[in-house]
């Protein structure tokens, strides 16, 4: 069974940043992507970015240029790089790791932004 924990979230001012982490309990090489996913409050899931084993990435039209998604292979870690947060940035963020039909996931980390 594979553990996805994320941390990094918190609280901050809009226009702040915040740093998201996501550690492995095995090698993110073993996956085929990485991912971010958010859920706003009272609004569905949806995917913030991802990147792939080879290295490329894909974000939401609405991240783009403020996110950036980032691997360290040795650490087994994936972190999500948020800048010029603003509040509909505001959700829980969840790590998933996916390879063919598999798919794990976090339990997830609140990130507030306050207006």
């Amino acid at each position: 069974q594979v553990q996805l924990v994320e941390s990094g979230g918190g609280l901050v001012q809009a226009g702040g940043s915040l740093r998201l982490s996501c550690v492995a309990s095995r090698s993110i090489l073993s996956f085929t992507a990485m991912r971010w996913h958010r859920r706003p409050l009272g609004k569905q899931r949806e995917l913030v970015a991802s990147v792939t084993i080879g290295g490329t990435t894909l974000y939401a039209d609405s991240v783009k240029g403020r996110f950036t998604i980032s691997r360290d292979n040795a650490r087994n870690t994936v972190y999500l790089q948020m800048n010029s947060l603003q509040p509909e940035d505001t959700g829980v963020y969840y790590c998933n790791a996916a390879v063919g039909q598999d798919n794990y996931w976090g339990r997830g980390t609140q990130v507030t932004v306050s207006s």
